[in-house]
């Protein structure tokens, strides 16, 4: 079945802004234009594809096509490059990444993958333990996972681990663990937690006392924020090494049981296509990767 490419590039776009104003923006053209080539090309297929909320995401049919559209793209840009028709235009790599990832080693990745390249890029902060799913629903062409087993027309490649420490200020240590870190005393110790789907601190909980507790939980989804937290005492919370040598070293925080990580085996998968700008991201990753995170 035929495509327009107009239609295609108008529903991509509307996924990819979350809404129809910001894709007639994007595009140059008006919102009832958008809305008239996404109407036509849900004709053409028979389906709904995109689902009419804020943000605006595509339906289970929609997906497919998304992700379709989007490696259209990504090959015409890379055959442009080629070329040497695409000097002023970029190459656009959505990519899903879990923010501590993101705070730590992955930027120096994207800034090398851009190097003398016509790459911009479009990042989705997701946990590492759901990123695939974006891979899934074809919100991005690439991810850091913690999921080893490769998504429908992915690669993976193994990057190395992540390692995580129970970390508390000394201060926080002697009002709330002062008689060990128990079952008893994590009960009651105020919790730092990124968002609802960070299960780290509850996998050292349950490591340490075999049990599922229920203390007082701080929700907070910033990743800089959270260190920063964790020193001033608002509470105990589970952090990847790269962000916190010089805290360790200076005593401001301090391990809840020293030697007792959490490590998080992190893998890189990426659409099955053979694009420049897609192969020198994956380099680039894995490049930082080794440099910053433990191999085994």
């Amino acid at each position: 079945m035929q495509l327009d490419s107009a239609q295609l590039n108008a529903f991509a776009a509307v996924i990819d802004e979350g809404s129809f104003e910001r894709a007639a923006g994007v595009l140059h053209i008006t919102r009832s234009a958008v809305s008239q080539r996404v109407k036509l090309l849900e004709e053409r297929v028979g389906q709904v594809l995109v689902r009419r909320a804020t943000p605006c995401t595509p339906t289970e049919a929609g997906q497919a096509l998304y992700r379709h559209a989007r490696e259209v793209a990504l090959s015409e840009a890379d055959a442009l490059a080629t070329m040497g028709g695409g000097q002023h235009t970029s190459t656009r790599l959505a990519i899903g990444v879990n923010a501590d990832s993101l705070a730590t080693w992955f930027p120096a990745a994207m800034a090398q993958a851009a190097e003398g390249q016509t790459i911009t890029f479009d990042i989705h902060v997701e946990d590492q333990d759901h990123s695939a799913n974006l891979l899934r629903e074809g919100r991005v062409m690439a991810a850091v996972t913690a999921d080893p087993q490769p998504v429908q027309g992915c690669q993976v490649l193994p990057l190395g681990t992540l390692r995580y420490r129970a970390l508390a200020s000394p201060a926080f240590m002697q009002r709330h663990f002062a008689q060990g870190v128990n079952a008893a005393a994590l009960a009651q110790a105020p919790m730092l937690v990124f968002n609802r789907k960070d299960a780290l601190q509850e996998r050292f909980v349950r490591r340490i006392t075999r049990r599922t507790l229920t203390p007082p939980v701080h929700w907070l989804p910033e990743a800089h924020a959270f260190v920063k937290a964790t020193e001033a005492g608002l509470g105990w919370g589970m952090t990847p090494d790269p962000m916190v040598v010089a805290h360790l070293q200076a005593g401001t925080l301090v391990e809840l049981l020293p030697g007792k990580p959490v490590d998080v085996p992190l893998y890189w998968q990426y659409w099955r296509l053979n694009v420049q700008a897609l192969a020198h991201m994956t380099a680039a990753v894995q490049a930082s990767a080794h440099s910053a995170l433990l191999r085994r």
